[in-house]
């Protein structure tokens, strides 16, 4: 268990948190959110034991194993495949103890060397880092590359593989899913629901955080309050609790209002100053309920474009990528018109990039035809947009590259709705957050109002209320839209229409994103999601001779209906469990919620297993 006990934190001047009491229990799986500067890394910091608390105490077991990404990943000429090995210690120093007993052909210390492998579980550890390798999206072939050979969002991928890879009781992800496409996400997901220790996760993705977490840790004016369930449930249960305080300021302001006027009213008259006296000192001990203060929302608008031809551009039969001896994709044919909305899916490497930058422009049909209407505007964010920003410029100065002769008021204007008000604008982006880079590089596309917008993970460090004014801004969009993204919740309000990019091809998708999450887990050589989570590695001996496997048995009728009606039966109770949690009456009882919560863990535990067993008897 986790505890913190009258906790403060600061940074500099500024007050973090105060006043923290709250506990931790194993097996949390809490997501901590709140606004950009609340304090949500700090915290981690603080767990890590890399700041001291300005007051109060953390206590954490004392043999407790924390994980964590590192911020900065070196450029080593280690093989991913290593450097990702090298998280678990113990398997890595024994791997490096057999290597070297061999090279000194000390047989004496092969055979330690072996028992030691036996007693880490290390038989099976380059095998675990490469499933890890293939889950984030490395392909097999580049396993083996230098770790400096990789650009800096793939060295973020390797920093999470490699956390993942160290044994752990405290597992700390800060926005693990940037830089991630959405199967290494769908990936990630199944990976963090069977991972036994305590999981805390800053996110912006609510679908992920939905998917993944038990808990809420909510940083909010210097608090953090824990809540029960996902980030659905969370809100739920605020929205609840604002309406309840502003029913009860508003019930005390009625009261003091009456108190107020009897005072007013008889305090002179000497046989009412007793009365009056009475109700002063009732006035005096109401709580004081603060009003609810409502939060300024962000806003943003995409100007509406200059032209808006009906069809815009278009791929016919064309061939893409980098040459003949390196085609992508064959025979494209893909055409936008305005309004359209279409969402690209597919697995890492599939070509997505490679079809978004046809269809830009930057490379060339390898055959075909690409056609596009003289009118065609595009407004085009790709994963390296951010990075291309210049250092020691500001905003403004981004803008007059764009736009010489642009009065700089209109260009002010234009960045205070980009939330970049004021002397912001002429602020040197060196020190601005990566959220703040990430807004200005869509404010960036959208001064020359596109009529084509395209976008390869336009939400890369933006946080939840920009992700969701930058879903209303697209939605009211009148031009088209190509998107990838590994924001489900974005994905799906803004696209309409999703087409599948995978084994050179490109096709419509006739599903939504679960549809696609359930194809994901259905591909050959995708992790089965029922498999025992891959930090508690079993000790595995030495690969025995092969042997080969009798015939086949043929299935039990009995014990597959049997296995089927426990699947039912534990599938039943989970719902019923889910749906008392979506009732917002039940979080009146906070022993409940809490029972509920626990139920629902065991019952899916169950499940897993049962499914596990049911799946065995086909085999």
């Amino acid at each position: 268990m986790i505890s913190f006990r009258n906790f403060a934190l600061r940074r500099g001047e500024r007050l973090l948190l105060s006043n923290v009491d709250l506990a931790l229990h194993a097996g949390y799986r809490v997501g901590v959110i709140g606004r950009n500067g609340a304090g949500k890394s700090s915290l981690f910091a603080a767990l890590m034991g890399e700041v001291e608390p300005d007051k109060g105490d953390i206590d954490l077991p004392g043999k407790a194993r924390i994980a964590s990404v590192a911020q900065e990943t070196p450029h080593l000429p280690d093989p991913a495949n290593d450097f990702v090995l090298s998280g678990d210690a113990a398997v890595h120093a024994a791997i490096q103890m057999e290597a070297n007993a061999f090279a000194n052909e000390d047989w004496e210390a092969v055979a330690e060397a072996h028992q030691k492998l036996e007693e880490v579980g290390g038989y099976d550890g380059a095998a675990r880092a490469g499933r890890l390798l293939h889950g984030l999206g490395f392909p097999a072939e580049v396993h083996e590359k230098a770790v400096a050979d990789f650009s800096g969002g793939w060295r973020v991928r390797l920093n999470v593989a490699r956390a993942l890879m160290t044994p752990s009781d405290l597992l700390l992800l800060d926005e693990p899913t940037n830089h991630l496409d959405l199967d290494a996400v769908v990936w990630l997901e199944e990976w963090l629901r069977r991972y036994d220790g305590t999981l805390l996760v800053i996110s912006h993705d609510r679908e992920f955080l939905d998917n993944v977490t038990t808990h809420i840790l909510h940083l909010h004016d210097g608090t953090a309050k824990l809540y029960v369930g996902n980030y659905t449930a969370f809100e739920r249960q605020r929205a609840e609790h604002l309406r309840q305080q502003q029913i009860a300021h508003e019930k005390e302001q009625a009261e003091r209002a009456h108190l107020q006027s009897f005072i007013d009213r008889f305090k002179a008259k000497a046989s009412k100053a007793r009365q009056a006296q009475s109700r002063m000192k009732r006035l005096a001990k109401l709580a004081g309920t603060e009003a609810i203060r409502v939060e300024r929302g962000v806003s943003i608008q995409l100007p509406a474009p200059l032209r808006l031809p009906n069809s815009l551009l278009s791929l016919r039969d064309a061939d893409c990528g980098y040459g003949a001896e390196a085609t992508i994709l064959r025979n494209v044919g893909f055409g936008l018109e305005a309004g359209d909305r279409i969402g690209l899916l597919g697995v890492n490497g599939a070509g997505k990039s490679t079809l978004v930058k046809t269809l830009v422009g930057e490379l060339s049909p390898l055959s075909g035809e690409r056609v596009a209407h003289p009118d065609l505007r595009i407004g085009y964010f790709a994963q390296h947009t951010v990075e291309s920003l210049v250092a020691g410029t500001s905003p403004i100065d981004h803008l007059k590259e764009l736009s010489p002769n642009t009065a700089t008021q209109e260009f002010r204007n234009f960045l205070g709705g980009w939330q970049f008000p004021g002397d912001r604008a002429f602020e040197v982006i060196d020190n601005f957050s990566g959220g703040e880079k990430a807004r200005l590089a869509l404010a960036l596309l959208a001064w020359n109002k596109p009529n084509l917008l395209l976008l390869d993970e336009p939400t890369n460090h933006l946080d939840l209320e920009m992700r969701e004014a930058l879903a209303e801004a697209l939605s009211d969009f009148d031009g088209a839209i190509v998107m990838v993204s590994h924001d489900r919740h974005l994905i799906g309000l803004v696209c309409d229409e999703y087409w599948r990019v995978h084994d050179g091809i490109v096709e419509p998708f006739d599903g939504d994103l679960d549809d696609y999450a359930a194809w994901l887990r259905s591909r050959p050589g995708s992790d089965n999601p029922k498999t025992p989570a891959p930090n508690k590695a079993p000790k595995v001996a030495p690969p025995a001779p092969v042997v080969v496997a009798p015939n086949k048995q043929k299935l039990n009728p009995h014990k597959l209906q049997k296995a089927e009606e426990r699947v039912a039966r534990l599938e039943g109770k989970l719902a019923d469990c889910a749906a008392q949690l979506n009732d917002p009456a039940v979080y009146a009882d906070a022993g409940k919620v809490a029972d509920l919560g626990r139920q629902q863990m065991q019952l899916r535990a169950e499940l897993d297993a049962a499914e596990a067993d049911l799946l065995a008897l086909y085999d």
